[in-house]
């Protein structure tokens, strides 16, 4: 892939070293400036909070809202879609030996435990929902199967909360799958005990006029270790906000996404780590591929490293490959660091089209051009697919990138 903005992509970052009093910016690559601002909190200008009316109503101009059509939220950010006809979800689980799966009410302690909505629509999805489920994996569990839990979207307009709880020391991969259509707003909580291990799995399969927003917030135990991979090919529009925080040392979180854009969808994925804690560790890396007019995706990669965090390691990173004219991508990481005493931090974005020293080395052993694009393609897609390590998600996961590449490439 070549390493270079394309015409209608935006690629940008920004990385912050300060105190809690001041912090020096070094601006976008190639920029040579430099200024002193206060340094930001991850770029969440609203304080968070399980209320709605906390949250002003978005217009567009505010960071966090500004790459998004809000139009096409069917009312999820000014509370419109509330008061509308209520629609709803059809959910299958499939639990090995000693998960359970409870459908609990607001009470429950367990809940909004991982954190608060950031956000309107999170918090507009906190405030609606009627019940919530909860599936915990018990202590010392280590499981040979995955937990699957399909939801299926019947229509109408939908809010829910998910709990996924792994015990301390569990073992367990979660596979959360949406297919179908409506409009739905959710949170979904990941609690981590300590040494636990979680590679959790968010596949967005939605039919071309769904509407999806969710906000997915993780909190991390000592010596915990959290894989999350989140993949989205359907829908019309979908915002995803994945979070990371920490509870005690030791934690690492790995935070992985694909995503294939076609023409008119419009791809939001929004992440924020945040190294509060002293000796933890993460790695992000998304990739994405944009076909159609006026496909568009939105990456946007927060990472903040407070000045209790000692001897953090983090690395971000996002690639983008625009197959046709007409498609626009928005790759945006920012990093902020408030200590010194950190083991490593970077990030990294590009966005391009495909590589033709690539194209030229196969089709001159004899591949086809759009042989050799397909490829290309699948090969840039099948590092991540690979970290799942569920071999019938994976394979399914590689069929629908055949599929959406026998549209256009």
């Amino acid at each position: 892939m070549a390493e270079q903005n394309t015409s209608g992509s935006t690629t940008a970052g920004s990385i912050e070293v300060g105190t809690a009093g001041a912090g020096a910016q070094l601006a976008g690559p190639g920029t040579g400036r430099a200024t002193v601002q206060q340094p930001i909190d991850a770029r969440v200008a609203v304080k968070p909070s399980y209320d709605v009316n906390d949250f002003p109503v978005p217009h567009g101009r505010e960071e966090d809202w500004r790459f998004t059509p809000l139009h096409r939220l069917n009312g999820l950010h000014d509370g419109t879609a509330a008061e509308g006809a209520q629609g709803q979800d059809k959910i299958e689980l499939s639990l090995p030996d000693g998960v359970t799966a409870e459908t609990v009410g607001r009470d429950d302690a367990r809940l909004g435990k991982a954190g608060k909505p950031v956000d309107r629509v999170a918090a507009q999805a906190y405030s609606a929902f009627q019940q919530a489920l909860v599936v915990t994996v018990p202590k010392d569990a280590v499981l040979t199967e995955p937990v699957r839990i399909d939801v299926h979207g019947e229509g109408g307009t939908a809010f829910a909360h998910l709990v996924v709880e792994v015990k301390p020391f569990a073992e367990a991969v979660v596979v959360l799958n949406h297919t179908g259509t409506g409009t739905r707003a959710a949170n979904v909580e990941l609690l981590l005990g300590d040494g636990a291990k979680l590679t959790f799995v968010s596949v967005q399969d939605w039919e071309r006029d769904a509407v999806h927003a969710a906000q997915h917030t993780a909190l991390v135990g000592r010596d915990a270790s959290l894989k999350s991979v989140v993949v989205t090919f359907g829908g019309d529009l979908v915002r995803l906000h994945p979070r990371v925080r920490y509870a005690a040392p030791g934690g690492e979180a790995e935070l992985y996404g694909l995503y294939f854009a076609d023409a008119g969808q419009h791809l939001e994925h929004r992440l924020v780590v945040d190294h509060d804690t002293p000796h933890c560790r993460s790695n992000v890396t998304y990739k994405g591929a944009l076909q159609g007019q006026d496909a568009h995706a939105v990456w946007v990669g927060d990472v903040l490293i407070r000045a209790a965090a000692e001897g953090t390691d983090t690395y971000e990173l996002n690639r983008n490959l625009v197959l046709t004219d007409g498609a626009r991508v928005d790759s945006i990481p920012n990093l902020e660091i408030e200590t010194g005493e950190i083991v490593g931090a970077g990030h990294a974005s590009a966005t391009g089209r495909f590589d033709d020293e690539q194209l030229f080395y196969l089709m001159a052993r004899g591949i086809p051009a759009e042989e050799a694009r397909r490829l290309v393609v699948r090969g840039f897609f099948a590092e991540l697919v690979q970290q799942i390590g569920v071999p019938e998600v994976q394979e399914h996961l590689m069929a629908k990138i055949e599929t959406e590449l026998g549209a256009a490439v």
